[in-house]
Order: structure tokens, then sequence, then C-alpha cells
């Protein structure tokens, strides 16, 4: 059974970090790309940022650009999300994908697999 397994959510400050991690397990996503997508509650999931297979591209969604760094640890079967310079409106449950593709993605229909989710709330 694959599953992806999200840790590091939490309640943090204004101008605070958490890191995010997301362990997969099943099946082996070396040869995908695996992203991070948010749900603020009462809005539509969307997309935060993306790895590719090779972990050479990375992808970001503009409001998270030059705060959020993704990357990821084949051998471990992992991906991280690290979150810096948090602000309230970074507030929601954030949730682990793996793209079929190898290349980065940025669209929900383009993820096989998603985790349960982490919660992450910034206090200001």
């Amino acid at each position: 059974q694959v599953q992806l397994v999200e840790s590091g959510g939490g309640l943090v400050q204004a101008g605070g970090s958490l890191r995010l991690s997301c362990a997969a397990s099943g099946r082996t996503f070396s040869s995908n790309a695996m992203g991070w997508f948010r749900q603020a509650p009462g809005e539509e999931r969307t997309f935060v940022a993306s790895v590719e297979w090779n972990a050479i591209a990375t992808y970001y969604a503009d409001s998270v650009k030059g705060r959020f760094t993704i990357s990821r640890d084949n051998a471990k079967n992992t991906v991280y999300l690290q979150m810096n310079s948090l602000k309230p409106e970074d507030t929601a449950v954030y949730y682990c994908a793996a793209s079929r593709r190898d290349r980065g993605f940025s669209r929900e229909y383009e993820s096989d697999y998603w985790g349960q989710g982490t919660h992450v709330t910034v206090s200001s």
C-alpha cells in the first residue's frame, strides 16, 4: 500500500520557521516529481512547491517564493518543505503529493498520490 505521511506541522509565531517532511512508503518515488499543496480554511487547495525527480529544478507559487524551499532525499524516499518568514496567511493544511510526471507540476490532477495533511498555524 502506497502511503505519503506528512509531519512537522504545528503552531508558530509570524516570522518563525517550520520544516515539513513527507515520507513515502510502499514504492519508490525517485523517478517522480514531488510537491506540496495547501488548503486554508474555507478555501480551495492550492499549489505551493514542487521538485523534479532529480532535485535539480524546483517550482514555487509566487506567494512563497524566497521564503519556502522544497528539497528531497531519494535515498530516504522523503521530500521536505522548509518554511521561513512565516505569515498568518500561510496558515493551512499542507499536503504532500507525488506526481506521475518526472518534471515539475502545479496542478492537482497531475498528482497520483496524496498524504493526509499536516496543520500549520501561524499566529500574528
